[in-house]
């Protein structure tokens, strides 16, 4: 048998400088770059592997997976979605879903139609308020694509855009955010019951910035729900927060994931694709899981 030669140097520099982000999100939801846009911006930060991963939708990825073919980027397919647990937002994350699955499609158009009314309900509350909008300006991109996903962050745009407030954070801290005179509280499933479609699409699951959601005590429902994965690198979480749910992911036997949250969008910080990156042990550990876990799931019908 030949034998191999050993690793160049370069090499071993080029594995360690590439970069994993495994949260991102486009126009298709609250993000403000075009997939082709978004894929290209990750690969000139040398970004080799990345997800997609709009809210309730996966209408962004076709695009996407022909620009980062063109790139040279390994596209995973993925999608946030919004569960709901005692009234609080707690988002999921797939990968490696079928995003052709007719059971998800149909689970996903619903979660987009509660959008739409969330959204409507929202402007009516802002009136009532003397904050007027153009509800059909929000609304329309939602109502003539079926497969976007609109939700608060456009009303933020809006409330900027017509002088109400002076940036998005500023939207949410005085209108939007919980507890605020234009809150609504969102309607939606129980995170079991998302992570049984994600399963369903032949994807893994996996609990989005669990530092943002502030339930430690929730997980081990989740777990016992068939959580596959905690996000432990994350943009919000800082070393000690990203340390804390490594030790935790070890302790409940999940695996772990990381991304940038990448909107283009200054309200969800500064930071570029790949700004925050899955180690790659971590992200063959996920490949692995799929392997493994998925071969026997049957597909959604």
């Amino acid at each position: 048998m030949p034998r191999l030669a050993p690793e160049s140097e370069e090499s071993r520099h080029a594995q360690s400088a590439a970069l994993i982000d495994l949260h991102t999100h486009t126009t298709a939801s609250d993000g403000r770059c075009t997939p082709a846009e978004l894929v290209a911006r990750a690969a000139a930060a040398g970004v080799t592997v990345l997800s997609v991963t709009d809210h309730d939708t996966v209408a962004g990825y076709q695009a996407a997976a022909a620009a980062a073919a063109t790139a040279g980027v390994e596209l995973v397919p993925g999608i946030e979605i919004t569960a709901v647990v005692e009234g609080a937002d707690v988002h999921v994350l797939g990968y490696f879903i079928d995003v052709h699955a007719p059971r998800l499609l149909a689970f996903l158009a619903e979660q987009r139609r509660r959008r739409i009314d969330r959204v409507r309900e929202i402007i009516d509350r802002l009136a009532a308020h003397g904050v007027v909008l153009d509800s059909d300006a929000i609304l329309q991109p939602g109502i003539d694509d079926p497969g976007i996903a609109i939700g608060r962050p456009w009303i933020a745009r809006a409330l900027v855009a017509g002088g109400h407030v002076a940036d998005g954070n500023q939207a949410f801290d005085r209108w939007l955010g919980r507890g605020r005179p234009a809150f609504v509280p969102r309607q939606g499933m129980m995170p079991k019951d998302v992570v049984a479609r994600i399963h369903e699409a032949r994807g893994i699951a996996s609990l989005a910035h669990p530092g943002l959601v502030g339930h430690d005590e929730w997980l081990p429902a989740l777990v016992a729900d068939g959580l596959d994965a905690l996000e432990a690198y994350h943009s919000n979480h800082d070393s000690r927060a990203t340390g804390h749910y490594l030790s935790m992911a070890a302790r409940l036997g999940l695996c772990v994931t990381g991304g940038s949250d990448y909107h283009a969008d200054a309200s969800h910080g500064s930071g570029g694709p790949g700004s925050v990156s899955l180690p790659r042990d971590a992200y063959e550990k996920l490949v692995r899981l799929k392997a493994d876990t998925t071969a026997d799931r049957p597909r959604s019908a």
